[in-house]
């Protein structure tokens, strides 16, 4: 064995089978690197998302069933941005002010009027939040196949290298094959946590979505009641 070949087989670190490796399975396992770093971006960042939205939620209903008049609270909503329930609440109230603000028609239209609106409401709102999860979704699929091609061709590379120093002994062959599997090891890396992740967030979409509309059903039928009001009002004026 010459000496190359026992400083070659010394160097076992991490950062010495990364070194070692081909240049493709170098590139392999940088990619990989940078896809679990941005991952873990997305995962604090969707972390923090939806505590604030669930807080948001839980002080919006509080307010909302104290009793305080929705004329109040519309009026403190629609002089800030809003999240969550409450954009679904200033969106509805909105478009019934423009209908009792301005000629007083369209009554009968109001109601589906209000449901389309806090339709397109909660859809905004789920697009918000569903905001960059893809990436997420790609890393979990792909990066263990990413992975098993750096390997791959690291065993390949490897082999090469045998048939040509024509060595077979495990000592020689044992750095290369593990260099190669150091790539499927960081695409597991990156993967696993992006695939927890993007379940975890998956569930809590369906929670803040089932949230969302049990108060837009809620309050579409508050305002419905009080637009029959107002028109049989208006009909025993008539």
């Amino acid at each position: 064995m010459n000496p190359a070949d026992a400083g070659h087989m010394a160097d076992i670190t991490l950062w010495g089978m990364f070194w070692n490796a081909h240049f493709v399975v170098k590139a392999v396992m940088l990619g990989l690197l940078l896809a679990s770093v941005w991952t873990w971006g997305i995962i604090i960042d969707k972390t923090l998302l939806f505590a604030r939205v669930r807080k948001a939620m839980d002080r919006f209903e509080e307010v909302f069933w104290s009793g305080q008049s929705l004329e109040e609270l519309y009026r403190n909503l629609s002089q800030r941005p809003t999240s969550g329930m409450a954009t679904l609440f200033v969106a509805a109230m909105r478009e019934w002010k423009r209908a009792f603000d301005g000629s007083g028609k369209g009554f009968a239209s109001l109601h589906g009027r209000i449901d389309k609106v806090l339709d397109v409401s909660i859809q905004r709102e789920m697009e918000r939040l569903e905001t960059k999860l893809f990436v997420l979704a790609t890393v979990g699929s792909a990066s263990p196949f990413i992975g098993l091609f750096g390997t791959v061709w690291g065993i390949m590379t490897s082999f090469r290298s045998i048939a040509a120093s024509k060595n077979t002994s495990l000592a020689v062959v044992a750095p290369g094959i593990a260099e190669a599997l150091f790539a499927t090891a960081i695409g597991l890396i990156a993967a696993i946590p992006a695939v927890i992740a993007y379940n975890k967030f998956q569930k809590d979409l369906s929670r803040a979505q089932t949230r969302l509309e049990g108060f837009a059903d809620e309050f579409s039928a508050i305002l419905s009641r009080q637009i029959d009001e107002r028109v049989e009002i208006a009909r025993q004026a008539a």
